[in-house]
């Protein structure tokens, strides 16, 4: 998740997605153990964490939501130089719970642009701050409580 100034994605030369103000880029991975239950737990944490200026969210101002998939952030570099994706949920199962996601904020009362699953996208933004935080549906293994 990325606070932004601006942000927009683009499908094959087309706008599909933008912020029409300052915002938050949400860039969404889903693995095989993500559920529905974990999706809209997730929109609600976002939806109202305090990380824009002046310590407000996105409930408290308004601020616009541009979602992303994006099955890259589960890539695994640990082994030789090509990435592996198999801890990224197939596509059957990940555009479901992105959609999820994405709903999940809207009935929150956000007001959310996405762009489109599975294409490739051209995403280009105004990192604010900058302010990137990486958020999980579950909390790490090993975290204290």
């Amino acid at each position: 998740m990325q606070r932004a100034s601006e942000a927009s994605v683009e499908v094959n030369g087309a706008t599909v997605g933008s912020l029409p103000g300052p915002g938050l880029v949400v860039l969404v991975g889903v693995t095989h153990t993500d559920t529905p239950a974990a999706a809209a737990a997730l929109a609600r944490k976002i939806f109202y964490l305090r990380i824009l200026r002046d310590e407000r969210s996105c409930a408290d101002t308004g601020a616009p939501l541009l979602v992303i998939s994006q099955f890259t952030l589960y890539g695994d570099t640990r082994k030789g130089r090509r990435p592996t994706w198999q801890a990224a949920a197939p596509g059957p199962v990940a555009e479901p719970l992105v959609t999820a996601f994405a709903d999940a904020l809207t009935e929150l009362g956000a007001s959310v642009q996405t762009g489109v699953f599975g294409a490739n996208m051209q995403v280009m933004l105004v990192n604010d701050g900058p302010v990137t935080l990486i958020l999980d549906a579950e909390p790490p293994q090993g975290a204290g409580g």
